[in-house]
């Protein structure tokens, strides 16, 4: 070893929330939603492909199911807002300046946006008030699909995008889970196609509950120091 590779070791650290703690609040509070509010209910959530008559019905009768689940789906979005912002500043203190910093702040916060509408819709959906108008329900069911489907998942996958491809060609995290975060993303990113597509919807639970799964992983092994090795 000589005198001009003499290794300086030098730490990055970075404070803040607990990676897996966020992404596993922000799991059980979706999930408890979707638990919760079908124990609640005489019915099965419909989807935005029933028929209208189907969806008012389902609405008329299980106002605090609605309630209660939107309740929790809109309290996942927070934890999941902080992890977005938590994961980006980590990848920079950790010697990250590509972009995919930015689009994984970018592309969670958009998520968590889009997720926290969904359930503001959903919870306007379970008011007296809007049920004695069966095109204004349907109208709002639609936008809670539209937000809370396509229009949350597609940029969650730019947050997998995002952690995953910087991490594959820094080693920050295991190869296979890397990997595993870019195939999610483009399953996710796919899942745009809903839009044009009803067959295309099987797509975003494949990409919202591993991806969930993804994360909560992510955030119990991506580093929170790392050393360099650095001329001396």
């Amino acid at each position: 070893m000589t005198a001009a590779t003499v290794p300086s070791i030098h730490r990055q650290s970075t404070a803040g929330p607990n990676l897996a703690a966020l992404a596993g609040i922000s799991t059980a509070l979706f999930l408890a939603g979707l638990i919760v509010g079908r124990a609640m209910g005489d019915a099965t959530f419909p989807s935005p492909f029933d028929s209208s008559a189907v969806i008012l019905r389902y609405f008329h009768d299980n106002r605090d199911a609605v309630r209660v689940s939107a309740f929790f789906q809109f309290g996942s979005a927070i934890p999941l807002a902080l992890y977005a912002a938590t994961a980006s500043a980590r990848l920079r203190n950790l010697g990250v300046r590509a972009p995919g910093a930015t689009i994984a702040l970018v592309g969670g916060t958009l998520a968590a946006a889009a997720l926290s509408v969904s359930a503001l819709v959903g919870w306007t959906l379970s008011q007296p008030g809007v049920l004695g108008s069966p095109s204004v329900v349907r109208a709002l069911h639609d936008l809670a699909f539209a937000t809370g489907g396509p229009g949350h998942v597609v940029p969650l996958g730019l947050l997998f995008l995002g952690l995953a491809i910087p991490a594959l060609f820094t080693g920050l995290l295991p190869r296979w889970l890397a990997v595993g975060g870019l195939v999610l993303g483009v399953v996710a990113e796919l899942s745009t196609l809903t839009l044009l597509v009803d067959g295309a919807a099987y797509l975003l639970p494949v990409a919202r509950f591993l991806g969930l799964a993804w994360l909560i992983v992510v955030g119990v092994l991506l580093p929170t120091t790392r050393a360099a090795v650095t001329p001396g």
